[in-house]
């Protein structure tokens, strides 16, 4: 996409706004609004499809009850969102990992590359790249070296699931061009 391209892009999907939501929509947004304070454009966005916004409210708290923690949590997201070119979750979650994760810029940096100077969360961003990179066809080789690390089973699972929450927020947010209210983090 050109220069000029980028800045007439129009969003494929309208976001609803919640003062005019109506059914289900409405009540998802309310939640959002409740949770977090304030309603993103992505899930305002996402509202089109009620059963989409549902689903990823349903798999953004499933991950977040695991035993990864935020700060790893926003930093597999940052990882993803960086190898999938979406500045969206790039903006948003380098915003709430600098901001509510409390994880040093450095680090926030990092992780746009899979490193971290934690080698067990280096371990992870990278199985998560390869997972993706692969459609998780993921050689013994790999997982052997994520286990060095002191990656776990139930990890490894918890990751597919924080690396399947983030590529429905990554392919969603490219393809709605949703509109970054975000500070912007360029890719």
């Amino acid at each position: 996409m050109t220069a000029a391209a980028a800045t007439t892009t129009r969003a494929t999907l309208a976001p609803i706004q919640p003062e005019t939501a109506t059914g289900v929509a409405k009540e998802l947004l309310d939640q959002v609004q409740k949770g977090l304070g304030l309603v993103p454009n992505m899930t305002k966005v996402m509202a089109n499809s009620p059963a989409l916004l549902k689903g990823y409210l349903a798999l953004s708290s499933a991950v977040a009850s695991g035993s990864l923690p935020a700060a790893v949590r926003e930093r597999l997201a940052i990882s993803t969102a960086q190898l999938n070119g979406c500045e969206y979750c790039l903006s948003a979650h380098t915003y709430i990992g600098r901001n509510i994760a409390k994880v040093d810029s450095t680090e926030l940096d990092s992780a746009r590359r899979a490193e971290s100077s934690d080698p067990h969360v280096a371990a992870l961003l990278k199985l998560s790249n390869t997972i993706a990179e692969n459609a998780g066809d993921v050689d013994d080789d790999a997982i052997a070296a994520a286990r060095t690390a002191g990656v776990t089973d139930p990890e490894i699972g918890e990751l597919v699931a924080n690396l399947a929450l983030n590529i429905l927020t990554n392919y969603f947010n490219v393809l709605a061009n949703v509109e970054n209210d975000w500070p912007v983090v360029g890719l």
